[in-house]
């Protein structure tokens, strides 16, 4: 056993060199550091965990949200700030509407080349003479007969070109005061008034010739043309077509005298 001795006035000596003669005191501490050290790693600290809990509030809504009856967390999201310069355009919004050609949809008849967009034409008179593919200008005499002529001094072709609707002309003789029109049989002829048989559409053709066919009748659903012959006679409209160059007619510009 060991003897612990006590002087008056002087400090605690120690006689044994044995760990478990030493006083309470500083084995209580000893042992407390060496947990410390082997449970620190483990265990975060009184501090440390108040910081971190203060540091970190969205782990603390986690774990409430997870545990029953917690409330959800709250998410905070950064958003840019607007910038001054407008977004770019993608292809497929950056599509321009297209155009619509609407004297074409007021054509009143089918074809690529008909006067369907000349709306500034409308009411317009133009003088010409109608020079025919066979080499003949068409004319229109005081009685009203329809025919084909050689000379260029003619007086009967020269002819007033009026636009009454789109598309659709009516031809007048200058010196006869007649105007060119097909019944309803196909017969060409000079009427002295203006009326259905008088309204022709015209029609630009690929050679550049223009065709003039009744706008009011037709023969078995097909148009009736304006046409001469080789010898400079009148066609039936029955027997004309668009492709025959006996109905073709080159407009030539009357210079006024």
């Amino acid at each position: 056993m060991c003897r612990w001795t006590v002087t008056q006035g002087a400090p605690v000596a120690w006689f044994s060199s044995c760990p478990c003669c030493r006083p309470p005191s500083l084995l209580l501490s000893l042992t407390f550091l060496i947990l410390l050290l082997l449970l620190g790693p483990s265990s975060p600290s009184p501090l440390s965990a108040s910081s971190s809990s203060l540091l970190s509030p969205p782990l603390d809504s986690e774990k409430n949200h997870d545990a029953p009856g917690g409330t959800p967390p709250r998410f905070f999201t950064s958003h840019p700030p607007p910038s001054s310069s407008p977004a770019p355009l993608h292809a497929s919004s950056a599509r321009l509407p297209r155009a619509t050609n609407v004297s074409s949809s007021s054509a009143t008849v089918v074809g690529r080349h008909v006067r369907s967009s000349y709306n500034h034409l409308q009411g317009d008179v133009r003088r010409r003479k109608l020079f025919s593919y066979q080499k003949f200008f068409l004319r229109i005499d005081k009685r009203g007969t329809v025919n084909g002529t050689k000379s260029e001094d003619d007086p009967y072709s020269i002819l007033e070109i009026k636009s009454v609707d789109v598309g659709v002309v009516a031809i007048r003789g200058l010196s006869s005061n007649h105007y060119l029109a097909i019944n309803k049989k196909g017969v060409l002829y000079g009427a002295r008034d203006f009326g259905p048989d008088c309204r022709l559409i015209e029609r630009i053709e690929e050679n550049k010739y223009n065709t003039y066919a009744s706008a009011e009748w037709r023969n078995k659903k097909k148009h009736m043309f304006v046409g001469l012959n080789a010898n400079g006679k009148p066609m039936k409209g029955r027997k004309t077509r668009r492709k025959n160059t006996a109905t073709h007619f080159l407009p030539i510009v009357v210079q006024p005298r």
